[in-house]
């Protein structure tokens, strides 16, 4: 029985792999590492695997210098000014209230004592399975809170930060996965009532609401919200669509009309025009043995557009590594050697993004993808020499 495990197994990867690994045409061979012939991603610039930083999609030389300076000092003054002045509707103070709460849940699992058994008492909310006072996180939380009550970017990070260690620490559908996301909602409530024009308590609860299954009545009422506050807000469109998305609340026709309809009313230079590219994402055959997939005209016609989008772009949106990275593995499975080394150039060097960070090895993950993409481009005859930069 076991050998037939294995020879099934062997079959379904070939099936996935196979296509992009060999071509018909004999245009990608794999050869040993080392070998002569093998392309090296290193020839272009590229960093090594070990170096690619998993904690961003991309360069943030501010948020990186206070993020060190909180963690190994242990004081919230830098972070509160950060977000302070960072702009309110923006997509980077949204990336930035994102970074701190990963950056404080990620120290709380990582605290002395914080091993099985020892967990539980950490976990915001629970002790010896009791629901008590909230315990927002890493020590400079912690203080940041207690210190500045009325501080709108420690109550969002506060708020974020909860529904993080809900998503990451407790089994969905569990009391205690329950319990956090409703301390989560509590949060979010005290966060807009310090700032009622931002929209991100919003943007936080739309994790919530995915996770506490709102009803779709209350779901839009939601939504609306944050169209009232940033009707383009990227983030916020990227967070919404997983509620539509079949495996949640919805279906694949609602999240991708959900996207397009997004899409149709992008004001100029929006990243927005890119959100069908992220429904197909979600709605990715688990294995992938349907002949033609990535040729198919829904996959053609929302690469086109991410494609579009990312060209229209401002080169300084917070967004546009996201959307690049995701192009990235959608052009590899296209066969599109080229255009993928293109958004490789810009992003090398960060993979803490789709569809990367959903793997248990990010960086792997992301230079799998980077050595087919170059592979593939000197199969057909690129080179280092002929790749814009």
């Amino acid at each position: 029985m076991e050998i037939l495990w294995f020879l099934f197994a062997v079959i379904v990867i070939g099936a996935v792999l196979g296509p992009v690994l060999l071509r018909r045409r004999g245009g990608i061979r794999q050869v040993a590492p080392g070998s002569p012939d093998a392309a090296d991603p290193a020839d272009y610039g590229f960093l090594r695997q070990e170096e690619l930083d998993i904690r961003m999609p991309g360069a943030d030389a501010d948020l990186l210098e206070v993020l060190d300076l909180v963690q190994r000092t242990q004081e919230w003054k830098a972070a509160s000014q950060l977000l302070a002045g960072t702009e309110t509707h923006g997509e980077l103070r949204w990336q930035r209230v994102q970074a701190f709460a990963g950056a404080a849940s990620l120290e709380l699992q990582q605290r002395p004592g914080a091993q099985e058994g020892q967990r539980e008492a950490l976990q915001p909310g629970v002790v010896a399975g009791r629901r008590v006072g909230g315990s927002p996180g890493g020590q400079w939380l912690r203080v940041w809170r207690a210190e500045a009550p009325k501080d709108a970017g420690g109550a969002a990070v506060h708020a974020e930060f909860l529904v993080q260690q809900a998503w990451r620490t407790a089994e969905q559908g569990t009391d205690e996965f329950r319990i956090i996301l409703e301390e989560a909602r509590e949060a979010c409530a005290q966060a807009a009532l310090l700032a009622p024009g931002d929209p991100i308590p919003y943007i936080v609860e739309l994790s919530i609401a995915r996770g506490l299954s709102y009803p779709r009545e209350e779901f839009e009422q939601l939504w609306l919200k944050i169209l009232d506050r940033a009707p383009a807000h990227m983030g916020a469109h990227l967070a919404a669509l997983h509620y539509w998305c079949e495996k949640w609340h919805g279906s694949r026709d609602l999240a991708y009309g959900f996207a397009e309809a997004a899409a149709a009313r992008a004001p100029r230079a929006s990243l927005l025009a890119a959100l069908p590219l992220f429904a197909v994402y979600e709605h990715l055959p688990e294995v992938n043995l349907v002949r033609g997939f990535y040729q198919s005209e829904v996959v053609t016609k929302a690469v086109e557009g991410a494609l579009f989008a990312v060209h229209a772009a401002r080169p300084d949106d917070p967004m546009l590594v996201h959307v690049r990275h995701l192009l990235i593995l959608f052009l590899v499975h296209c066969e599109r050697w080229a255009e993928a080394m293109n958004q490789l150039v810009h992003v090398d060097g960060h993979v803490g993004a789709l569809p990367w960070t959903l793997t248990t090895d990010p960086a792997e993950s992301y230079a799998l993808y980077r050595a087919l993409a170059v592979a593939g481009y000197e199969a057909n005859g690129g080179s280092p020499a002929t790749l814009p930069h």
